[in-house]
């Protein structure tokens, strides 16, 4: 990493994780396929108060573990505070979960209640938790009482409009001991359709005693500040609106960004993820990223699909730094 971070350290915490304190109100939410470790690092650097690993998932950590989990595992102390995000259907096997990489030293631990994938919900984790309060409560008070650092979970507002049962799942979360609650304002039937409900993640946040983190709709740095205000959350969950806009929390929108605050932004992420990858697959796992942080910048159809196919990161760079450059 070549920039240096955009934020000072504040003096005092925005809040608290359990005893752990966390010193601004942005957050970059865990999304499976983006918060990669480099990803991570970008997003850190401009501002995002403490860090979730992408999801992992207990059943890669029985038997033989698969090729990607130890990619998905690593953090560097400077994403602290860092928290592993954990996905299963059965309180046995998330508290080995957390068993096993509590060896790895993390801050917090966090359970996924909110995933809508089709996969995930199938085997009846992520969302599917969600009809299910009485298992909710024995996972969160199972880790809480044989965990010995704060335990937060991360859930959406129901499973469908008719099961919209956000109000129960939040207390039994805080009666099972959790140190912080997350909130997307959407069902799991809902996706990332439509809009997310901020009276909701409001009601919420009035309930509960321990710290809440909204999560929805806020894509840009100008929609941070009414969010706040209408929930009354004490930070903000940022997944979709980061990428490609690491920007965002430092409370920038790319407008205000110069061509050359961009590119470096653009370059040092993938040197990261050159690093972190290797140089083929690093290039790979960037282009998604690359076609965001690009934005409407792309002169042409046939420079983008040039950008985006050549496997050659100084073409890449190249193209790139010449078109930001024009």
């Amino acid at each position: 990493m070549t920039s240096q971070p955009v934020q000072t350290r504040r003096i005092d915490p925005v809040f608290k994780i359990g005893p752990i304190p966390v010193y601004g109100d942005l957050i970059l939410a865990p999304m499976d396929g983006y918060t990669d470790h480099p990803f991570r690092l970008i997003c850190r650097n401009w501002g995002s108060a403490c860090i979730y690993s992408e999801f992992i998932n207990g059943l890669d950590l029985e038997g033989k573990y698969p090729p990607h989990l130890a990619e998905r595992m690593y953090f560097h102390e400077s994403e602290r505070p860092f928290g592993y995000q954990i996905l299963d259907d059965s309180p046995d096997r998330i508290l080995n979960t957390a068993r096993i990489l509590r060896k790895r030293n993390p801050d917090f631990f966090d359970v996924n209640l909110g995933c809508c994938s089709r996969t995930v919900c199938s085997r009846g984790a992520g969302a599917s938790l969600l009809r299910e309060p009485e298992k909710v409560s024995a996972i969160i008070s199972q880790l809480v009482r044989e965990m010995d650092i704060p335990i937060t979970a991360k859930i959406r507002l129901g499973w469908d409009e008719n099961t919209r049962n956000y109000p129960d799942i939040a207390r039994r979360i805080e009666q099972a001991g959790a140190s912080a609650l997350a909130v997307h304002g959407r069902t799991k039937i809902q996706m990332y359709k439509g809009t997310a409900d901020w009276d909701a993640i409001a009601e919420v946040k009035q309930i509960m005693r321990i710290p809440v983190i909204g999560n929805g709709d806020v894509k840009t740095a100008d929609e941070i500040e009414p969010f706040l205000k209408h929930t009354k959350c004490d930070a903000v969950m940022i997944g979709r609106g980061a990428v490609g806009n690491p920007w965002i929390f430092a409370r920038k929108k790319r407008s205000d960004c110069t061509r050359k605050e961009i590119f470096t932004t653009l370059r040092d992420h993938l040197t990261a993820s050159l690093d972190y990858f290797g140089e083929s697959h690093g290039l790979i796992v960037f282009r998604k990223q690359a076609i965001s942080y690009m934005g409407n910048d792309w002169p042409s159809v046939e420079i983008r699909r040039e950008a985006i196919t050549t496997t050659d990161w100084r073409q890449f760079l190249k193209i790139i730094e010449q078109i930001l450059a024009d």
